[in-house]
């Protein structure tokens, strides 16, 4: 018989801060999205998607993994809007437990340098090799993964790779595994079931942003944003939850407008469509979704306008 006055001893909780930092359309807000176990970034081909500090929780056990995903640190363009992302990224990385160092599995260039000269002494990084599933032959990885082994410590830098691709759910396991040795034991900082520090407003607009993004491809320049005009909840009718969202798209040109419209409207229309439906799907409320397009040339390198659209 079990003796059952022995008082059973809790493992110790552990929480910590994980930043998740690298260049462009590297797949940050995958990992990310895939490590909380839920979509709370948004996705697309398009470099400079994430643009702001998006913090997300995943509660395992005894442990809180707190992680932040950046911008990705961008070096070909200095306009108003770029500086303040660039400053996101510098302040996300210095006051936390461990990066997470987003680089593609075989190819470290030049971007991918500037992101490494960034990182703070003395803080543990985890040089996570993205898109392992690109690669044919494992084995053509083993020179590259001892070539960035070197590359580090000749920064004096220590770094523990991690080959993995972001859509294997044993992959994440895995890379969840080897981040809580290095997050340090103490009380968790949000509750079991929260996932993001950001609210529904501020996800309802990067959701648009998302869809405006896919469904438009490369013909609109990323400088393209999208302002929350309104967010109201009222008791539903047919729902227990009826939201009212008015959004702004805004864009820098005739041209653009033109372009997000699309032929009769018929863009905009898909663009408000399958934002509606991942909203309803993310807040489980009825949602009404009113897109307006507006331009406003030159909002990129305003450091006002650029403050007043929401970025830091």
């Amino acid at each position: 018989m079990p003796d059952t006055n022995t008082p059973q001893v809790a493992s110790a909780r552990r929480c910590g801060l994980i930043a998740i930092v690298g260049k462009p359309n590297v797949g940050k807000s995958t990992l990310l999205n895939a490590l909380v176990g839920q979509k709370i970034s948004i996705t697309s081909r398009k470099a400079q998607t994430t643009r702001h500090r998006i913090t997300g929780m995943r509660t395992e056990g005894a442990t809180q993994f707190v992680f932040v995903d950046t911008p990705g640190f961008q070096t070909r363009h200095g306009n108003a809007l770029n500086r303040s992302l660039n400053k996101t990224v510098q302040g996300a990385v210095g006051d936390v437990d461990l990066v997470l160092f987003v680089v593609e599995a075989g190819s470290f260039n030049q971007a991918d340098e500037q992101v490494l000269k960034l990182l703070a002494e003395g803080v543990p990084v985890l040089l996570i090799a993205n898109k392992l599933d690109t690669i044919k032959h494992r084995a053509e990885l083993a020179p590259w993964l001892q070539e960035m082994q070197h590359r580090f410590e000749r920064l004096g830098a220590k770094a523990e790779m991690v080959p993995l691709s972001a859509k294997n759910p044993k992959d994440i396991e895995r890379l969840l595994g080897i981040c809580e040795k290095y997050l340090p034991e103490q009380d968790w900082w949000y509750s079991e079931d929260e996932l993001t520090d950001r609210s529904e407003k501020f996800l309802a607009g990067e959701i648009v942003r998302e869809k405006l993004f896919r469904l438009t491809g490369d013909e609109l320049p990323y400088t393209s944003t999208v302002v929350i005009d309104k967010f109201e909840e009222e008791p539903g009718k047919t729902a227990s939850r009826f939201v009212k969202i008015a959004a702004t798209i805004v864009v820098e040109r005739d041209g653009h407008k033109a372009m997000v419209i699309g032929d009769k409207g018929e863009r905009l229309k898909r663009i408000g469509m399958e934002a509606r439906q991942e909203l309803e799907k993310l807040m489980d409320a009825k949602v009404f979704l009113e897109l307006w397009v507006k331009v406003r040339s030159g909002w990129a390198d305003d450091e006002a306008r650029v403050r007043s659209f929401g970025y830091e």
